[in-house]
C-alpha cells in the first residue's frame, strides 16, 4: 500500500501544535486523570509524548543513541516542559532536507535507518492520536483540518492488525469495529481505541473498545517498537 504523504512535515506540525494546545488546557488536577492510552495517567502520557519528541529530533540529526528516547522526568510545570519538547522536534523537522535524510530509530531496530518521509509519518500519526487522547482525558474535543485527518487515516490503515496486537505491551490494541463515524473516529478505532471513550466521571455511551494492559511510561520505547516495526513493511 502506497501512502500519499505530500506535505507530511507541515501536517506533522499541525498535529504537534494541536497537542501543545490541548496539553496547555490541562489543569494541575488533570495530571492524575486516566487517558484512553492504555492505563497511563495524563502525566504519564505527556511524559511519553515529550520523550518521543526528543527521540525523533535526535533521529533527524542522525543520532542513534537509544538514550535520547528515554522518558525525562517532568518538572513543576509539565505544560511548559511539553511545549519545549514540541518546539525541539518542530525545529528539527523544519530543516529543508529532512525528508531526504535517513533516520536511525533504535526503538524499531538497532542500526536500522528509515527514510525521512516514513519516519515523519510515524511521528505524525502518533500525535494525531495522542492529541485525541489528551482531549478525551480533559473532557475536550480534538479538532483537525480535513487534510490532516485524511493523511492520518491513510497511515492508520497501513498499521497491520493480527495477533501481535494481543502481545503484552503491544503499542495498539486490536482494531475496534466502528462503522461510520468521523474520520478521527476511524483513525483512533483502527489504532485500538474506542471512539466513545469517556473519562470516568462522564457518562459513557454504548459501545466499548478492547481494554489493554497497563503500561509504564518508562517502558514506552520498547512498547511502541511493536507497531512501528510493523509499519516498516509498508511503502510510504
Amino acid at each position: 500500500m502506497t501512502i500519499n504523504t505530500d506535505g507530511i512535515v507541515a501536517l506533522d506540525a499541525l498535529a504537534v501544535r494541536a497537542s501543545v494546545g490541548l496539553v496547555g488546557r490541562a489543569q494541575p488536577a488533570d495530571m492524575t486523570r486516566p487517558t484512553p492510552c492504555a492505563d497511563w495517567t495524563l502525566h504519564g502520557l505527556i511524559t511519553h509524548m515529550a520523550a518521543q519528541h526528543y527521540g525523533f529530533a535526535a533521529a533527524a540529526a542522525g543520532d542513534a543513541d537509544p538514550a535520547r528516547w528515554r522518558p525525562r522526568r517532568l518538572g513543576g510545570d509539565p505544560v511548559a516542559d511539553y511545549r519545549a519538547s514540541a518546539e525541539t522536534v518542530l525545529a528539527a523537522f523544519a530543516a529543508g532536507d529532512v525528508l531526504d535524510r535517513q533516520f536511525p530509530l533504535p526503538e524499531i531496530a538497532a542500526g536500522a535507518l528509515f527514510p525521512g518521509r516514513q519516519a515523519v509519518s510515524f511521528h505524525f500519526v502518533d500525535y494525531v492520536v495522542h492529541s485525541w487522547d489528551v482531549a478525551k482525558a480533559i473532557g475536550l474535543e480534538a479538532r483537525f483540518a480535513p487534510e490532516v485527518l485524511d493523511a492520518a487515516l491513510h497511515v492508520a490503515q497501513a498499521v497491520p492488525g493480527g495477533e501481535y496486537r494481543l502481545a503484552p505491551g503491544a503499542a495498539f490494541a486490536p482494531v475496534v469495529t466502528w462503522p461510520g463515524g468521523s474520520s478521527l473516529d476511524q483513525v483512533v478505532a483502527l489504532l485500538g481505541r474506542s471512539p466513545d471513550w469517556q473519562r470516568p466521571e462522564l457518562p459513557a455511551r454504548t459501545r466499548a473498545g478492547t481494554p489493554r494492559p497497563a503500561r509504564d511510561p518508562a517502558l514506552a520505547p520498547a512498547q511502541e517498537r511493536h507497531v512501528k516495526g510493523s509499519l516498516t513493511r509498508t511503502s510510504l
